[in-house]
């Protein structure tokens, strides 16, 4: 349950990524973060109420340790509140001198917090755990994304995230110049192995899927060029083209590609790459013709960008 937000000051939205996270999730999680953190609310942090006076102000400094791609900054006005709400205490002020999707140089100043000290080393560890996480798989996807640069593939991510963080996380994908792929299960059907196996076929899951949810999208994964066309025959919309050395892969989407426009086949067929892609071969991969490079990495092995939260003096 989330904090009620009475006399709750406007503060800027340190943002222009689109689409924006939703308020209301970011309300859930932060809240869902500071339970685990304090214990049940109003829960306690027996240091700081300790140590430092609830009268006490001061300003507090939000830094980048190190240069990357900046994401998750709209969870500090979010955290800062409900801290305050939580110890009954006024909201500190923000001032962001940065927003999500901004590159940062080590020792870069993002925001001014002043307020209540007990409420900004309160929120110290949450707010900088979110961001922090969210920045580092922004600078992963920025990484990518300026290797792609002229290509004309996009990078991808994947469902391949961190339980409770994904719309965080995929955010942060589109903070550093990625795209998303599809948000779970119930968006976009992905046909694999294994349905294959279930179905029987390739033409019989797609025919299951259209039958069943008429209105989504259908992707087919291949392994080779004949399972590729087998795929857009039975009527899939895009094709994800599995662990395909370069010249399968230069090989495949040439036959793809040849097929469209005819027969009831889509003009433009959407195609990903997938499967052990590293940065070094990104470009290589791109020049054999796919809109897409879908890279779990971006979200299950980010390292975090390292930020700081210093009072000042």
């Amino acid at each position: 349950m989330t904090p009620d937000r009475p006399g709750r000051p406007v503060l800027a939205q340190p943002s222009a990524v689109e689409p924006g996270l939703d308020a209301g999730w970011i309300a859930r999680t932060v809240a869902a973060a500071l339970d685990e953190d304090l214990g049940a609310a109003p829960g306690r942090d027996v240091t700081t109420q300790a140590t430092i006076p609830a009268s006490s102000t001061g300003t507090a400094a939000l830094v980048a340790r190190a240069p990357g791609t900046l994401a998750g900054l709209v969870v500090v006005a979010e955290t800062l509140h409900q801290v305050a709400a939580r110890l009954g205490l006024p909201d500190p002020e923000a001032t962001f001198h940065a927003q999500d999707g901004d590159a940062v140089e080590r020792g870069q100043v993002l925001a001014s917090l002043t307020g209540p000290v007990q409420v900004l080393l309160v929120a110290e560890r949450t707010l900088l755990n979110l961001a922090s996480r969210a920045s580092g798989v922004a600078t992963a996807t920025a990484a990518w994304a300026r290797e792609l640069a002229g290509t004309g593939a996009q990078v991808l991510d994947t469902r391949k995230t961190t339980p409770g963080l994904r719309a965080l996380e995929k955010y942060a994908v589109r903070a550093g110049g990625g795209t998303n792929k599809r948000m779970g299960l119930h968006d976009v059907a992905m046909i694999k192995d294994n349905h294959v196996v279930a179905a029987g076929s390739v033409g019989a899951a797609v025919r299951a899927v259209r039958a069943t949810f008429p209105d989504v999208a259908i992707q087919v994964e291949a392994d080779t060029t004949a399972q590729a066309l087998e795929a857009l025959d039975a009527g899939a919309d895009f094709l994800l083209l599995d662990n395909m050395p370069t010249p399968v892969l230069a090989e495949t989407v040439a036959a793809v590609r040849a097929r469209q426009g005819r027969d009831g086949i889509p003009a433009h067929v959407e195609l990903e790459a997938t499967g052990n892609l590293t940065l070094d071969r990104a470009r290589e991969v791109a020049a054999a013709g796919v809109d897409y490079l879908s890279v779990g990495a971006l979200t299950h092995s980010a390292p975090i960008l390292d930020l700081a939260l210093d009072l000042v003096p």
